[in-house]
């Protein structure tokens, strides 16, 4: 049955109250509520938070969020990780009705002495509520004053408005009828989860070197026209990728992400740009797991051991990252579980298992998992993968094309590694249809991939980040990245290096979580051909060392960008949680500008979406949502350049491809407060 006072449309609610709401610890965000009651007298309401300990916290008043809509609303802060509840409480005010009736009825003489013995009772009754050191002599201030029949009506009135008693009342109130919703559920996780910079690379790119050709053979026996072998890369390992790691750290990452370290298996193996004809030396791609090597729990043999894996993971924990691991599960032909087991894959009516396909993209070199057949034991042999990897000190795992399996395999799965590490972190890589992509994150996953990467208007790019920062962000957190060893973007590979500011700008500034592919920042941008997402000689099939000392010493590198961007994110918290974001106009299309805050952290960011010509327009802002005042003018200074300016309502802004991306302004700027928050 409906409350004594109704509470209605609860909010964040997902899946109807069935999955918990997510947060991370310090993350503010708003509950809200529909609440009213019958005639005219006065209703508040508040939000409880519970902590993982079921002990009620000190509950957050409720204001309405627009006169005459019903609708309350508060903001509510967990400040630590575990499993919590929310409630709202509606009640009836007696005071506030009193007040209202009050200021009507004395001074039109209605019922004076009444209304004022009526309203004495009352406040001795709520003095009762309010301890001695918070207002209580105030209050009963105002019952002698009410009660004082030598002073006139309007002056006792006026007694019991005073500020004092008010103030009191306001943080200790008489509530009656109090009624309360359903406690919903809500998970508070660690701030990783919601805030990070990504960086991803192939170890055996890291430091791989070139082993000569060899000479042809000579001698009586050796033919004339002999040709030398030709010559070949030889893999980087973990400790070579290990030294790469300082230069990651110092462009500001905090999670570095490998892709799968197996074994790879030969048959069908593929060559370099995805050709069926591989030669002798070529790598394969380390999606394709599995060899007479090992599997899922072994490391292929080419990048070292499990101790230079462990030593890879430690030096990353000295620079102050993490590494993440791709989880990918599926399987080559030669993985040991194609002959373990057998029911784990879709055989065909002729006896052969069937390769991954993504028709009229054919995976010859990849079998798929079958599920049905044997659920309990792939999300038994999961889960031990999993924890094999999370003794090495894996805490976040990038899970390959979770869509294509069983969704609740993947409940099961996460609820069995979090129910015991609540602090491990699972990112789905699903760029899929917005309902699988909704329910991966409802049940469990604590990041997601999204379509950032093909919004590229000024339009599209507002609406996807206003959903993504409303209702959505009770349930899905974004990780925009700007490119992948899969997908290179028309955008980046039409617009060149411009394209690339705009584009990192845009991820660091718009998500608190945001990621790069290694080769990022060298501008590759090169299809395998026109209209294609496909890189040409992918990092997929191949191994490709990069000479990134040579790429900054000549300036083509974007690492000095992507270090300011870092550093500008670590210093500034409004640029470190997603649902805080509000977009302003100009009138020009082709520049975007939005602002983020946090608190008193106000940052204000204009970007060139047009990486061919230089744009400018004037911006107009939305004051008030600024918390300024309409004719107010304020200095900013440009965190990207060090530029200082005051802006008003309006102002006008020149940005030219190649030389000023972006305008990354901070409003009131103050002394930076300097570091990150504890991942």
């Amino acid at each position: 049955m409906i409350g004594r006072i109704p509470v209605l449309d609860v909010h964040p609610l997902v899946d109807c109250g069935r999955r918990p709401a997510k947060a991370v610890a310090g993350e503010t965000f708003q509950v809200t509520a529909t609440v009213f009651r019958e005639g005219h007298d006065s209703v508040a309401a508040n939000v409880v938070l519970r902590g993982p300990s079921g002990r009620p916290g000190p509950w957050t008043p409720m204001r309405e969020l627009a006169p005459g809509t019903d609708r309350w609303g508060a903001e509510v802060t967990p400040d630590a990780e575990g499993r919590w509840t929310y409630t709202v409480e509606a009640w009836s005010d007696p005071v506030a009705t009193w007040r209202h009736a009050a200021q009507i009825k004395i001074p039109a003489g209605i019922d004076t002495a009444l209304v004022l013995a009526e309203g004495a009772a009352l406040y001795e009754r709520a003095a009762e509520g309010v301890p001695k050191r918070d207002g209580r002599e105030a209050v009963l201030a105002a019952v002698d004053a009410l009660r004082d029949e030598s002073r006139p009506a309007e002056a006792r009135l006026a007694a019991a408005l005073a500020p004092e008693a008010g103030d009191a009342l306001a943080r200790h109130p008489l509530r009656e009828l109090v009624t309360a919703s359903h406690p919903h559920p809500l998970v508070v996780e660690r701030r990783r989860a919601l805030y990070g910079s990504w960086y991803e690379m192939f170890p055996r790119s890291e430091g791989a070197g070139v082993e000569p050709a060899k000479a042809p053979r000579k001698g009586r026996r050796a033919k004339a026209a002999a040709a030398p072998e030709p010559s070949r890369i030889i893999s980087g390992t973990f400790r070579t990728a290990a030294e790469r790691l300082p230069a990651v750290a110092a462009m500001g990452f905090d999670v570095v992400y490998l892709p799968p370290i197996h074994p790879i298996g030969t048959t069908h193996r593929k060559g370099p740009n995805n050709s069926l004809t591989p030669a002798p030396h070529d790598v394969g791609v380390p999606w394709a797991i599995g060899s007479a090597e090992g599997g899922h729990d072994a490391v292929h043999p080419d990048l070292g051991t499990l101790e230079d894996f462990a030593h890879f993971v430690e030096t990353a924990r000295n620079l102050r990252m993490e590494v993440a691991l791709d989880f990918a599960l599926q399987c080559s032909p030669d993985h040991p579980w194609v002959e373990k087991h057998p029911e784990w894959f879709q055989h065909r009516a002729d006896g052969s298992i069937a390769y991954a396909e993504n028709p009229p993209k054919k995976y010859q070199d990849i079998y798929p998992i079958a599920f049905d057949k044997d659920l309990d034991g792939i999300v038994k042999e999961s889960v031990r993968i999993l924890r094999f990897w999370m003794d090495q000190g894996v805490r976040i795992f990038r899970v390959d094309n979770p869509h294509t399996k069983p969704v609740i395999f993947w409940e099961k799965v996460i609820a069995e590694i979090n129910g015991t590490d609540p602090d491990v972190i699972f990112l789905a890589e699903a760029f899929t249809r917005p309902a699988m992509m909704r329910t991966l994150a409802t049940i469990g996953f604590q990041q997601s991939y999204t379509y950032f990467t093909w919004r590229n208007s000024r339009q599209e790019i507002t609406d996807y980040v206003t959903e993504l920062a409303g209702e959505t962000a009770s349930y899905m957190r974004p990780n925009f990245f700007v490119n992948t060893p899969d997908i290179l973007p028309g955008y980046l590979q039409e617009g060149g290096r411009p394209a690339f500011e705009a584009r990192a700008v845009l991820a660091a500034t718009l998500s608190p979580s945001w990621g790069v592919y290694a080769g990022f920042e060298l501008c590759e941008n090169t299809p395998i051909h026109h209209g294609s997402e496909e890189y040409l000689d992918s990092e997929k099939y191949e191994i490709r060392p990069r000479d990134w000392e040579a790429a900054e010493r000549e300036g083509r590198s974007l690492a000095p960008l992507i270090t300011s961007l870092n550093r500008i994110r670590r210093r500034h918290p409004a640029l470190q949680q997603l649902r805080d974001v509000h977009f302003h106009s100009s009138d020009n299309d082709a520049l975007i500008v939005y602002s983020k805050h946090s608190g008193s952290n106000i940052l204000l960011v204009v970007v060139n979406l047009d990486p061919h010509h230089t744009q400018e327009a004037t911006v107009s802002l939305d004051m008030p949502r600024l918390g300024l005042d309409r004719h107010e003018s304020v200095p900013v200074r440009d965190e990207l350049t060090g530029t200082s300016y005051h802006w008003g309502r309006t102002f006008y802004v020149r940005l030219e491809p190649g030389v000023t991306p972006a305008h990354i302004a901070v409003l009131r700027p103050s002394p930076p407060t300097g570091g990150s928050p504890t991942p």
